[in-house]
């Protein structure tokens, strides 16, 4: 008997049949068969009509004449066009002179391009509000307010510090190393100075035992975030919890703390799964936006990594349209002719005070690659930039099954995590 795989890519999927006695498990978050209790407009505006530890939207505005909004960039699949028409009446409803800013969380991405940006707010907010895309290595709009609690310079978006009002809008998931997404990570590493994002980012943190997908206590790349996060003075969040169709299946507006801690419980009781050793792990980054790139892959690696056996075979289907996602990044596989291994070697040297841009991707990728085979299966990206981070390249899954086969065995098991991006394993 053949049973059909289907995992999300780009805008649509990718497809195999494979022999039913070979699925070991399917490992999906509850959030894909979750069952809102209202419409995606109606569950936003019942999370700002009782939000979580804070007074309402509406009221925290009265007299504030600079508001300033931190919206999520590109990469994210955040509902905005349902968030911030909402957002905006609330505060307009109190303040209707307000001077409102959208600041793009950009963080150490490339910037938002003007198409994005419609396809994110539509035509009215980008007629009618005012936009504004961070840019981590713009000097002239930073400012430095300090340090840290792990010793980095913590400096931020000139126009978040001048904001009577500073709130943000994003989604919680699973996160691979800050534990989940969302909240205070709008700071940091949404608008703060890529200086403060590397510091954060270092290789002992990325190394640390509590830095992990599902895990806020004790990890000390949750604990510098939140502290940015205070210190910014992010008054209120509207965070959402989207599922594979990325609808809203649920919103929790707030403060940016107890919200957000609401939020990761509710994600935490639906994305838990228990690993199903494989020899071979079939997975996504969930598709567009977060396979738009090989930078972005780690996330959907992560969850792959923690259910594959030693020597085991990972296969990754993503459309990685932009390429490898990053010149910084992609240098350190291209200086390594010792592979996955030298690369570790030399950022696990690497003091934190001096981590070079996009190290913590290319650690977490050679730390995956160390202990697997890894397969992009992709018709939409250059097979040699995948070849020369260490990949093997397909350009179906039946291709990259054929190929995982060779190498684990044509009869081994498979389990299969179709959005690697949803799940804590």
């Amino acid at each position: 008997m053949m049973t059909t795989i289907k995992i999300p890519y780009g805008k649509t999927f990718m497809e195999a049949n494979v022999a039913e006695e070979r699925i070991e498990a399917v490992l999906e978050s509850s959030a894909h068969h979750y069952r809102p209790e209202a419409a995606e407009a109606e569950l936003v505006k019942q999370s700002l009509e009782h939000p979580v530890g804070s007074r309402r939207l509406r009221d925290l505005a009265k007299g504030c004449h600079k508001i300033v909004i931190i919206a999520s960039d590109h990469t994210r699949p955040v509902p905005t066009k349902i968030m911030a028409p909402q957002m905006l009446a609330e505060i307009r409803s109190t303040n209707p002179e307000a001077d409102i800013t959208f600041l793009i969380a950009t963080g150490f991405h490339r910037a938002s391009t003007q198409q994005e940006l419609l396809d994110k707010f539509g035509d009215d907010i980008m007629k009618n509000e005012k936009i504004v895309v961070h840019n981590c290595w713009d000097k002239d709009n930073l400012v430095d307010i300090g340090k840290l609690p792990s010793g980095g310079a913590l400096v931020i978006n000139k126009l978040a510090m001048e904001a009577d009002l500073l709130i943000s809008e994003g989604f919680i998931e699973p996160h691979l190393f800050a534990g989940f997404s969302g909240g205070r990570k709008s700071i940091l590493p949404g608008i703060v100075s890529g200086v403060t994002v590397m510091a954060n980012h270092c290789a002992k943190f990325i190394a640390h035992e509590k830095a992990r997908v599902g895990i806020l206590d004790g990890n000390p790349i949750h604990i510098d975030m939140l502290y940015a996060a205070q210190q910014a003075k992010l008054a209120f969040i509207l965070n959402v919890v989207i599922d594979a169709d990325k609808r809203i299946i649920k919103a929790f507006a707030g403060d940016r703390e107890q919200a957000h801690i609401a939020g990761c419980k509710f994600v935490s009781g639906l994305a838990k799964v228990a690993a199903k050793p494989a020899d071979i792990v079939i997975t996504s980054n969930g598709g567009y936006p977060l396979d738009q790139n090989i930078y972005q892959l780690v996330k959907g690696l992560s969850s792959a990594e923690a259910t594959c056996k030693p020597g085991g075979v990972i296969i990754i289907c993503a459309a990685c349209n932009d390429g490898h996602g990053g010149d910084t990044f992609y240098k350190w596989f291209q200086e390594a002719p010792g592979g996955a291994m030298e690369i570790m070697d030399k950022i696990m040297k690497i003091p934190s005070e001096s981590t070079i841009p996009d190290q913590w991707a290319a650690q977490i990728i050679a730390r995956v690659l160390l202990k697997h085979t890894v397969i992009l299966v992709t018709d939409q990206c250059d097979h040699q930039i995948a070849k020369t981070i260490g990949m093997k390249t397909a350009y179906t899954l039946e291709a990259a099954l054929k190929t995982a086969g060779q190498i684990a065995g044509s009869h081994s098991k498979i389990t299969v995590i179709p959005d690697g991006v949803a799940v804590i394993v």
